[in-house]
């Protein structure tokens, strides 16, 4: 499982059946990447690409019984290193950080001065 897969796991984990560009929305990387990444993720039996019904130009991703067994193992592990990262730090000190982040994140979007 490499990081790009995890990112689009979640994001289908919460939203199944996206298209590539939705994916790269939420996910935020660029369409070669992602072309890429759901290849692999593909190869790998973790999603299957459909064609949209209503766009045939368009395919969808949804995830295989495979990444559905994995569901809790990775979330499990994602909030293990999440509490590893945040030990010792107050909840007021991570929402200021969060909050700093956010920002941090705006500033550098597509089309920000």
């Amino acid at each position: 499982m490499t990081p790009e897969q995890f990112a689009q796991l979640l994001a289908l984990y919460e939203d199944d059946g996206l298209t590539q560009q939705e994916l790269c929305d939420r996910v935020r990387i660029d369409q070669s990447t992602m072309a890429h990444t759901l290849n692999r993720m593909q190869r790998d039996g973790l999603i299957i690409r459909t064609t949209d019904p209503g766009d045939r130009r368009r395919s969808r991703y949804t995830l295989t019984e495979r990444a559905r067994q994995i569901q809790d193992d990775l979330t499990e592990g994602a909030r293990a290193v999440n509490a590893q990262a945040l030990r010792g730090i107050d909840e007021e000190e991570v929402r200021a950080f969060m909050r700093t982040l956010g920002r941090v994140i705006a500033n550098l979007e597509p089309g920000q001065p």
